[in-house]
């Protein structure tokens, strides 16, 4: 009975162990990093560029895993845009303060500083950067990425980057360069909106591009991550990377309509219960609109005139891809824009195994409306275009000509980025 007893309990743990790695196919580079005994950090004084999701695949903090070992010493914190605990609004400014948990320096890369300063950098060996990004240009994780390999390279430190996966995955590109004169922190890496690479990947590109020469720079891969999973795939649980990507999913959302969000003539859901997932605003017919959008696609068709008019104008018919649904909605904000306003307006529904360009959702979605109505009193128009990388997108609007050859030409440079970005891959297609 009792040897009956054991090989139960050997079949068993045997059995949870394969279960185990059916369903977290991915280790992350922190994973890798402590199984490989943290050698590339042996002896070394470290900082370690940090947020909420930098955590190991069982949810332990990257912050207390440097800190524990002996291996290595940690002596300082950074945090990029939200701090090291996600504890702060998007683009508030965020200053140095010290860690209670560690009792480290936290210094802050949102705030007087957008790059690591020499005095920071002093009497480090390594900056370990270990961010989860979304795979969007403007989220500014990558700009930050960035901004801590060009003050390594000036001040002699070593940048380790703990790779993760990217959450719309290793083939979708979309969108297109960033003009000249467009430039900003949302879109600080020569990059497509969507680029389709991890962090380490891009971590490679940036070295080629902005820091020629600098050799100091390690890649610490995952293991067992593909460019054609999606984040289920992985088997790893997200982590709420800011207070509004909640979820993996709200990843592709915010592609689909944060650019078009920038304007604040429309709520986008954020300060709602499904950022991004939302698009309007008092004094529209949701009925309309999603009526609308199922005939504004290709070419403009059927398509909503705006709430000062609300006609339907019948051209030739368009349908958008199998991959987008509009439903119409009633809304009211908690916070942040129309906070307390009842709007109406359409939730977008994305089927990531569809062919859906989400980067052109947002100026459909703008399309739909109409100029006049989308881009209001222009306050914001600038937002907007730095978001987009070009004012082309909205001088188009503004005049109601067709955005297709804007679009074709995006994709001919989504494509071109394609074949460039071949010798950064460090994971094979699945």
């Amino acid at each position: 009975m009792q040897r009956t007893s054991l090989r139960m309990v050997g079949w068993l743990a045997g059995w949870l162990i394969c279960v185990a790695a059916i369903a977290q196919p991915v280790k992350l580079g922190v994973d890798v990093l402590r199984e490989g005994g943290f050698e590339a950090l042996r002896g070394k004084r470290v900082g370690l560029v940090a947020h909420p999701a930098s955590r190991d695949s069982r949810f332990v903090g990257t912050v207390q895993i440097l800190d524990e070992t002996e291996v290595c010493e940690l002596v300082a914190l950074f945090g990029p845009e939200h701090g090291v605990y996600g504890d702060e609004y998007a683009g508030d400014k965020i200053a140095d303060r010290g860690d209670p948990r560690t009792g480290l320096p936290a210094y802050s890369l949102y705030g007087a500083n957008r790059k690591p300063t020499a005095a920071m950098l002093e009497g480090l060996d390594a900056l370990v950067f270990d961010l989860q990004d979304i795979g969007a240009r403007s989220y500014t994780y990558i700009s930050t990425m960035r901004a801590c390999m060009e003050a390594c390279a000036e001040a002699g430190v070593e940048f380790v980057v703990l790779d993760r996966p990217n959450p719309l995955g290793g083939e979708r590109i979309e969108g297109g360069f960033v003009e000249e004169g467009f430039e900003s922190f949302i879109s600080h890496v020569a990059v497509p909106y969507v680029h389709g690479m991890t962090m380490g990947e891009l971590a490679q590109l940036v070295r080629d591009k902005y820091t020629p020469g600098f050799e100091k720079l390690t890649v610490i891969e995952m293991s067992g991550w593909e460019r054609g999973m999606s984040w289920e795939d992985t088997g790893l649980r997200w982590v709420m990377t800011s207070p509004h990507i909640p979820n993996a999913k709200a990843c592709a959302y915010y592609v689909a309509t944060g650019i078009v969000g920038e304007l604040f003539t429309v709520s986008i859901g954020v300060g709602y219960t499904q950022p991004f997932e939302l698009f309007g605003a008092p004094g529209i017919d949701g009925e309309r609109l999603a009526e609308g959008l199922k005939n504004v696609w290709d070419s403009p068709d059927k398509y909503y005139r705006g709430p000062r008019d609300g006609v339907l104008e019948d051209l030739r018919q368009s349908r958008p891809p199998a991959g987008l649904t509009f439903r119409p909605v009633w809304f009211k904000p908690f916070y942040s824009r129309f906070k307390g306003e009842v709007c109406q307006g359409v939730q977008v529904y994305i089927d990531l195994d569809k062919d859906v360009n989400l980067v052109e959702v947002n100026y459909k979605l703008a399309q739909a409306l109409g100029g006049e109505f989308i881009f209001g009193d222009g306050g914001r128009d600038r937002s907007f275009d730095i978001a987009t990388g070009t004012n082309k997108a909205r001088l188009l609007l503004m005049s109601g000509s067709p955005l297709d050859g804007l679009f074709a030409d995006w994709r001919r440079q989504s494509e071109a980025f394609r074949k460039d970005r071949e010798k950064y891959l460090l994971y094979p297609s699945r």
